[in-house]
């Protein structure tokens, strides 16, 4: 199913670079705390966050994108997210904020490109490109089924 495209987006920062996410698949923002790790895993995850009683997985963004690793931060935010039917969650340096897009700003042509299934488009910033993520496609079909099989042996429903 094709979705329309996103009228606000939530802009947040990785190592300097700004990404963005349609705000209608972010739920909230949270700060950093100690991640629990899940044996089995596929290597995009860092860990489990226990939110009020909800256990999330943490996607790994920067493994995603190649970027350095770096430790967990006070300072860094997660961005509670729906990923196809999971919530999850998504460690960033710092969200900046919502931006709501005007005609034009969006294009979606990157989509197209080989090798960037989970970029949905790139956002034209006064201050440059920002590329837009579909998180019904961050994870590969075998890093998503993997990540299923790791949940269950720990007993974490659906």
């Amino acid at each position: 199913m094709v979705m329309p495209p996103p009228r606000e987006v939530l802009l947040f920062t990785l190592e300097g670079q700004r990404y963005a996410l349609p705000t209608r698949d972010v739920r909230e923002l949270v700060r950093a705390v100690r991640l629990t790790p899940l044996p089995h895993a596929p290597a995009v995850m860092e860990g489990l966050l226990n939110l009020r009683g909800e256990l999330l997985p943490v996607l790994d963004m920067r493994r995603r994108f190649r970027l350095p690793t770096r430790r967990l931060s006070a300072s860094d935010h997660l961005v509670v997210a729906q990923a196809g039917h999971r919530h999850v969650a998504l460690r960033v340096d710092r969200a900046e904020g919502l931006l709501s897009l005007e005609t034009g700003q969006l294009d979606t042509t990157p989509r197209e490109l080989p090798g960037v299934g989970y970029v949905a488009g790139a956002l034209k910033l006064p201050d440059g490109l920002v590329l837009l993520h579909d998180l019904r496609t961050f994870l590969s079909e075998a890093e998503a089924l993997e990540l299923e099989k790791a949940l269950a042996q720990e007993g974490v429903p659906r």
